[in-house]
């Protein structure tokens, strides 16, 4: 038994909105201010399972589901964005995170990518140390503008993979709910 990365295709709906829903269940604004963006996240993915599994996967424990990542390769070779990441709470402080953090990082490094980027919460201390101890680094803070999302700042990190240039400008991701490369209008990828 022990940790596995399954593909999305091996799940049924609602599986994504479940472990979000979960993983931010220590405070409920979470799921109020994100409730829509959760939705339209997991409905894109099941709509399109052949990009959800190949650049993303759930993590599984013993045959039970409990976290999953996803990222945007849009701007590979450059820099891909790690987007949703978590972990159920009942699995949290485990070291479930960091391992699911590594293997993301390991097949997104596959690809060349120069660097990979993440944004999280200034209020997501436990996400912040995870990043760092896997190889992130801190780039900046940034004060969120997003007037319907109750999060001050969010903190972009970057992995250097291969040479590149660091004082490249990032993008950030532009609410909690949501990475910037997911929106509601277009669908993930501009789809």
């Amino acid at each position: 038994m022990g940790i596995a990365f399954n593909k999305l295709s091996g799940f049924k709906r609602g599986i994504l909105f479940e472990l979000l829903t979960d993983a931010y269940s220590f405070d409920g604004r979470y799921k109020q201010s994100c409730y829509s963006d959760w939705q339209a996240f997991e409905n894109f993915f099941f709509d399109n399972l052949e990009i959800a599994d190949k650049y993303g996967f759930i993590t599984k424990l013993n045959e039970e589901a409990i976290g999953f990542v996803f990222w945007d390769p849009r701007n590979m070779p450059e820099y891909a964005e790690i987007g949703h990441n978590c972990v159920v709470s009942k699995h949290k402080g485990k070291g479930y995170g960091k391992l699911q953090l590594q293997e993301a990082v390991k097949r997104i490094s596959q690809n060349e990518v120069r660097k990979i980027i993440v944004s999280t919460n200034d209020d997501l201390v436990a996400a912040q140390r995870m990043y760092e101890s896997v190889g992130f680094t801190f780039y900046q803070k940034r004060k969120n503008t997003n007037t319907a999302d109750f999060v001050q700042e969010h903190i972009d990190y970057v992995y250097y993979t291969y040479k590149s240039n660091h004082s490249s400008k990032i993008r950030g991701a532009t609410s909690c709910c949501a990475p910037y490369f997911f929106h509601r209008e277009k669908g993930l990828f501009g789809t």
